[in-house]
């Protein structure tokens, strides 16, 4: 059974990208429903598509849901900085209720 993937956008030196990251990082994300993996990438590889590049560049960090059950990949809303570990997990698992509700 393939993982739902969530795709946090970010780039090398920017100081919301690396607080981002580590605060998803240091969330259990197989603890959500469904669980999901991290997947970081950098907006800047040469190995991502043009089109994501031009997407994302002004706007990282940007947080998109790759899922498998829902078929198709979903950018999460903006997510606050000020948000700590714990309600970062239950922001994640809210959007994550309303995806698959309305699906």
């Amino acid at each position: 059974m393939n993982s739902e993937v969530l795709i946090l956008y970010t780039r090398k030196g920017c100081c919301l990208c690396q607080a981002l990251e580590k605060k998803l990082s240091n969330i259990c994300l197989k603890k959500l429903k469904p669980s999901i993996v991290l997947s970081i990438v950098n907006i800047d590889s040469e190995k991502l598509s043009l089109d994501i590049k031009m997407k994302y560049t002004n706007e990282v960090p940007v947080i998109v849901l790759d899922s498998n059950l829902l078929l198709k990949k979903i950018e999460l809303p903006r997510v606050s900085p000020r948000l700590k570990e714990d309600m970062l997990f239950y922001w994640i698992q809210k959007n994550l209720n309303i995806l698959y509700k309305t699906s």
